[in-house]
């Protein structure tokens, strides 16, 4: 079920299918952020994949507290926005680039989920659903905080040491 299929008549539907959109993202990360924590080189790099791992750890649970509040089972749905994001990140062999890339990968990631996250955070007020917007606004707010650690990141080393 696509975002402009016959199956989505409601903001409800919307809703419920961009939840399990996200949600298949968030475990698609799961799975791939250890692999980024292994090729980065730059330690600072490498802690704040893991440390963003177990954050997004938290961010399944939380999608899963929302489809039950939502009365509804946890169910994912493939996205290939984010399974493309993550091959991207696989691609770049190059060490002296390598960390520049995989921030590049992950910001690309946090964007995407920046974005479905407030979209959702709308829907589910739009829905009477503050209850459900407000555990989404958790992960939003962390989510921006992680766009904000790699950009500083980026900025501070990472890309003077790719670009020397």
């Amino acid at each position: 079920m696509g975002l402009f299929t016959k199956d989505i008549k409601t903001m409800n539907d919307l809703f419920v299918h961009q939840l399990q959109d996200i949600y298949y993202a968030e475990n698609q990360l799961v799975k791939a952020l250890p692999k980024m924590a292994d090729k980065a080189t730059d330690q600072k790099l490498k802690q704040g994949f893991l440390t963003h791992l177990d954050e997004t750890r938290t961010h399944v649970k939380r999608l899963e507290q929302v489809f039950e509040m939502h009365g509804i089972a946890p169910k994912a749905v493939d996205c290939p926005a984010i399974d493309g994001i993550i091959e991207e990140a696989e691609e770049v062999a190059d060490k002296t680039v390598l960390d520049a890339a995989l921030i590049n990968a992950g910001q690309a990631a946090e964007h995407y989920e920046i974005t479905r996250y407030g979209s959702l955070i709308a829907w589910a007020k739009q829905l009477g659903r503050s209850d459900c917007a407000a555990v989404l606004q958790k992960t939003l707010d962390e989510e921006k905080a992680t766009d904000m650690k790699l950009t500083k990141l980026a900025e501070t080393s990472v890309n003077l040491r790719a670009a020397s």
